[in-house]
């Protein structure tokens, strides 16, 4: 009689209990993952709107020296239409007009309600798109603020 050969494979697969564990150990990489990149965005648009707000400062510099004053709207130096990074417009106030009397009212502030610039406010309304004149209501924390004439760009809680 020959011998009749049995051969048994043994196919290697996962176990119930091994998936489970894979699984939970890329549900905390993702916990840990989006936080942080939620932040490096958050932080990338930031750099950006510090960024374009320079840009924007030096255009109305630019106007105000050949033409001897600030323009009343960003219209006048072309960027009327420029957006933030959280879709926003960038907020213009001239506070060195006299005729309007007004402006000084509406500029932005420090912590102890001192205008943070005196020839003129730029600024964006930053993530929540909302802000007031003081830079330390809850509304402002988040605003990229340009402050003391253009000697800091920024945002409003590191000021």
């Amino acid at each position: 009689m020959s011998r009749l050969k049995v051969n048994f494979h043994f196919q290697r697969a996962f176990t119930l209990i091994e998936l489970l564990i894979v699984m939970a150990i890329i549900s905390v990489l993702a916990v840990v993952a989006v936080p942080v990149y939620s932040d490096y965005i958050d932080r990338a648009r930031a750099v950006q709107a510090i960024t374009d707000i320079s840009a924007i400062a030096k255009s109305l510099v630019i106007y105000q020296m050949s033409v001897g004053k600030l323009p009343a709207t960003l219209v006048e130096v072309g960027a009327q239409g420029y957006l933030d990074p959280w879709k926003n417009p960038y907020q213009y106030l001239n506070l060195s007009d006299p005729s309007d009397k007004n402006s000084k009212g509406k500029a932005r502030k420090d912590h102890n309600l001192v205008p943070i610039n005196s020839d003129f406010d730029l600024y964006s309304m930053g993530k929540d798109g909302r802000s007031v004149s003081p830079l330390t209501a809850k509304a402002s924390r988040d605003d990229i603020v340009r402050a003391n004439n253009g000697r800091y760009v920024g945002l409003a809680s590191e000021y």
